[in-house]
């Protein structure tokens, strides 16, 4: 077959995700928390929005102001066209929402005007212990050679989060200019601190004041016995009686294996509800969480200067109209961003009545697929709104994906996932230490419920619940 060069013209259809609506679907999957820190964000960079304070005036001369505000906006010029679709929301007032939603007397979390914010004591919360600085107290109370503490020094600051030294040795040496013996010296001072087990290069370390013992070698040499719980096998190897095998388990159960732990830095990120069901009179309402998010609303000076054109260069205007764009753009994206979390919950509550109106037993089999059908929307928006969201009920606060489950055949109608998950962890709580329930016993219990499920999904839905096998289960008495 010839090549050849020529120029052809095709007509064809592709979607083309415009920067506004990639905006718009970045806000739809945004949580609570990040969702404050994005507006925040947009508020430092577009001069045209501004968060609502504490209102200085009366409503009714601020809706004038407003009104005669709109009313001066010139006509649509061939160089406004881009701003021509959203003519619609040039009177949209952000605070308008938030009147909305204040109409059934909620506390929408402001202050009114002339009060003070509450002493919280949570503001007075100690700082939590620093690991760093407490081994850098010890290692100067331990040894007076300032040589030796510059290399401990650097040895401390190569600890990370579990306290394990994972940097080698000559690298050390390479860093602070000493031969690798003195670093090797100081790393023996370093394992010498508390807690025990700090700069330790893996679990088998040296044991302190059980240098020698049955437990020392355990820990050297039978980690993967040790964890399968083969206790005989180890008291074979060793010659050495079981109930001395179980004494030197029970000290190295004790032992921490991050030894770091307590001192970890990393602060507790609470959950906060982004949607709120309430039942009042028999009836359940939907709230959605919209305190601490700015309110926002177009800068009045902006939009007169934008309104002013002969006082501008092309630059100034063109720079000045993206920017409003950007603002109408984003405060539409957040009314629909609101109505769409809206409708998706509305719709959850219609697929689980039986759920919020009895409990987590009476859970149901949904798929995003029902949602997404019975909103009229795509099945990726509505997994966009579930996503790292959550729900506040009665019955506790839940993540948007813990209502959607796949099903599993009942004797008389199938059942969630979820539930089975749930009886699973029933089971595996009440079982006995000594001799735990097998995958197939667990297996055998949910049939005799009528939950016909096989072996296999047990082991599948135990490790997604971070449940080990019955071999670890296991626990021996001595």
């Amino acid at each position: 077959m010839a090549l050849e060069t020529r120029l052809e013209i095709k007509l064809s259809q592709k979607l083309v995700l415009t920067p506004q609506l990639q905006q718009a679907i970045k806000l739809l999957q945004l949580p609570q928390l990040e969702l404050t820190q994005a507006l925040n964000q947009e508020l430092t960079e577009n001069p045209f929005l501004e968060e609502l304070q504490e209102e200085q005036v009366q409503e009714e001369q601020t809706q004038e102001e407003q009104k005669n505000e709109e009313a001066e906006l010139p006509e649509s010029t061939p160089e406004e066209d881009l701003l021509a679709p959203l003519e619609n929301l040039m009177t949209f007032r952000a605070d308008d929402y938030f009147d909305e939603r204040s109409s059934d007397g909620r506390d929408l979390g402001y202050f009114t005007p002339g009060t003070e914010a509450p002493t919280s004591f949570e503001q007075f919360v100690s700082s939590s212990p620093n690991l760093y600085e407490q081994l850098n107290w010890q290692l100067r109370l331990n040894t007076s050679d300032e040589k030796l503490q510059t290399i401990g020094e650097a040895i401390i600051g190569n600890i990370d989060d579990n306290g394990y030294l994972s940097i080698p040795d000559e690298e050390l040496a390479d860093i602070c200019k000493v031969p690798v013996e003195q670093v090797r010296k100081a790393i023996g001072l370093v394992q010498e601190l508390d807690p025990p087990g700090i700069g330790a290069r893996n679990l088998k370390i040296k044991m302190l004041r059980l240098a020698g013992t049955l437990v020392e070698k355990i820990v050297q040499n039978n980690i993967g016995e040790l964890e399968k719980k083969k206790y005989k096998a180890i008291a074979k190897q060793y010659d050495a009686a079981y109930e001395d095998i179980m004494i030197a388990v029970k000290i190295i159960e004790e032992l921490d294996p991050k030894p770091a732990r307590n001192f970890s830095s990393h602060e507790t990120n609470y959950v906060i509800p982004d949607v709120y069901i309430e039942k009042t009179d028999g009836e359940y309402q939907i709230i959605l969480n919209d305190e601490g998010l700015p309110r926002l609303r177009l800068n009045n000076q902006y939009r007169k200067l934008l309104m002013n054109k002969a006082s501008l260069t092309k630059d100034e205007k063109q720079f000045l109209e993206e920017k409003l764009r950007s603002a109408l753009w984003l405060i539409k994206s957040l009314d629909q961003r609101n109505k769409t979390i809206y409708k998706v919950t509305k719709s959850i509550l219609h697929f689980q009545k039986d759920f919020f109106d009895s409990g987590p037993r009476h859970i149901k089999p949904l798929n995003l697929r029902d949602v997404a059908t019975d909103i009229s929307m795509h099945e990726s928006t509505v997994s966009r709104v579930t996503s790292s969201k959550y729900l506040a009920c009665p019955h506790g606060i839940f993540s948007f994906r813990f209502f959607f489950s796949s099903s599993l055949q009942g004797k008389n109608e199938d059942i969630s996932s979820t539930l089975v998950k749930e009886q699973i962890k029933k089971i595996i709580s009440e079982e006995n230490p000594k001799k735990p329930f097998s995958d197939q016993k667990i297996a055998d219990f949910l049939n005799q419920q009528n939950i016909t499920i096989a072996r296999r999904t047990i082991a599948k839905y135990r490790e997604e619940l971070r449940i080990p096998p019955n071999s670890r289960r296991r626990r021996v008495e001595i």
